[in-house]
């Protein structure tokens, strides 16, 4: 089954697939090199993976130890981003609400193959930026659009 990939470097994020299946066992927060990628161009890199989710859509959480679904009391922030019911949908200008708890599904930090998304933060750059590596399919993506309008 094939990842999706985001890398992220200085506020641009650039998406790869790869079915590799070397990221099965590795935890959030460990660093891998770009050789386990399976992409030519990122062998010098290096990647620390930030996050993943899921494919029914729940996130990895760091603190959550394990590989499957878990149950966890969790606050305002990673993995839960709701308002207690009796604030309704009205605007408020400070979004967090105070001391609101709830129980919310998320999946342990370990990846497994039911992982479909991982989120990298690059390290080490190598070589080339990710910018240049990534330009030619900017432009071919480009040039598809304007052909089928």
């Amino acid at each position: 089954m094939p990842f999706k990939l985001n890398m992220s470097e200085k506020g641009k994020t650039y998406k790869v697939e790869s079915s590799s299946e070397s990221f099965i066992g590795k935890k959030i927060g460990e660093k891998i090199s770009g050789k386990e990628l399976d992409v030519s161009e990122l062998s010098d890199f290096e990647f620390e993976i930030t996050g993943a989710s899921d494919k029914s859509g729940f996130p990895a959480i760091k603190n959550v130890e394990g590989v499957g679904l878990k149950r966890k009391l969790m606050t305002y922030g990673k993995g839960m981003k709701k308002r207690s019911k009796r604030e309704g949908k009205k605007k408020r200008a400070e979004f967090k609400p105070n001391g609101l708890r709830l129980r919310k599904t998320v999946h342990g930090n370990t990846l497994t193959e039911n992982i479909i998304q991982i989120n990298l933060k690059v390290i080490k750059e190598g070589s080339k930026p990710l910018s240049e590596i990534y330009k030619k399919e900017e432009k071919k993506a480009e040039g598809e659009q304007s052909a089928t309008a």
